[in-house]
């Protein structure tokens, strides 16, 4: 037992899963005597079953399948196109000097851009479809994705720049052999990480026109005062952003093996 509480001591996973579901049992548990006994006001926390029993309701009447699926589209546009843009441009800057001087302070100093004060601007450019919140995630993602990019290449073992080098490799080998793998690979990690910032943009952007989506669902239920949906609406998020999370991990075992080796 004492091994539990042991300070930066391991436990199995058998153990570690039992305690998760303790964990959430007793969440759940809390959650239900703080509304039984009225501590605080279903208008604010409504009672878990009935939050669990709204899901009927969200099926049947408010097409969750298919808001939940728009949701995922904008996720995955927006994803596909930061990536292509910021690995390149992150490895661009990293590895040339001219475009390191001309570009790296300006890429530190967009993490300070407010991106809700950017969106009359991709408004006036894209209109209010979903071409412009594909837009709007993808530059919410590239303004935190592409620094970190730039720091992963600069993290490269110098050792192996230089063994590459003494053995007369040329510039593109170096960064296929090199630059490339070295990076990449944690690069990868950072990307999943940004899977959970990229839903909060998701909802910022589907309040826009309030068209489609689990953003235009919230406001709907919000202006109903459906506490209940609320909350089981954000419970469904977290479920697709572990399930998104889970599959980040698949991949990455996948495509970069030696990193479980």
């Amino acid at each position: 037992m004492k091994k539990y509480f042991k300070l930066g001591a391991t436990i199995g996973k058998t153990p570690s899963l039992v305690i998760s579901i303790l964990g959430a049992v007793f969440l759940f548990s809390v959650w239900w005597l703080v509304t039984y006994f009225q501590l605080i006001s279903e208008k604010l926390l409504p009672n878990p079953v009935d939050v669990i029993a709204s899901l009927k309701d969200l099926l049947l009447h408010d097409e969750l399948v298919g808001n939940m699926f728009y949701s995922v589209k904008l996720n995955l546009l927006g994803y596909v196109e930061a990536i292509i843009i910021a690995i390149p441009l992150g490895y661009l800057v990293a590895l040339i000097p001219f475009f390191n001087s001309l570009l790296s302070k300006y890429i530190d100093a967009i993490r300070f851009l407010p991106l809700t004060a950017v969106t009359p601007i991709l408004i006036a450019w894209f209109g209010i479809g979903l071409d412009m919140k594909a837009h709007f995630l993808a530059l919410g993602i590239i303004v935190y994705l592409l620094p970190i990019i730039v720091q992963r290449v600069n993290e490269t073992e110098k050792v192996h720049t230089q063994t590459i080098w003494t053995l007369g490799g040329t510039s593109w080998q170096t960064f296929r052999y090199v630059y490339f793998p070295s990076a990449i690979s944690r690069i990868f990690d950072d990307i999943r990480v940004i899977t959970a910032i990229s839903w909060t943009y998701i909802i910022v952007a589907e309040l826009i026109n309030k068209e489609s989506g689990i953003g235009a669902m919230i406001n709907l239920v919000t202006r109903q005062s459906r506490m209940d949906k609320m909350f089981m609406l954000l419970i469904v998020i977290i479920i697709f952003g572990i399930l998104q999370d889970k599959l980040f991990k698949y991949a990455d075992r996948k495509l970069f093996p030696f990193k479980y080796a």
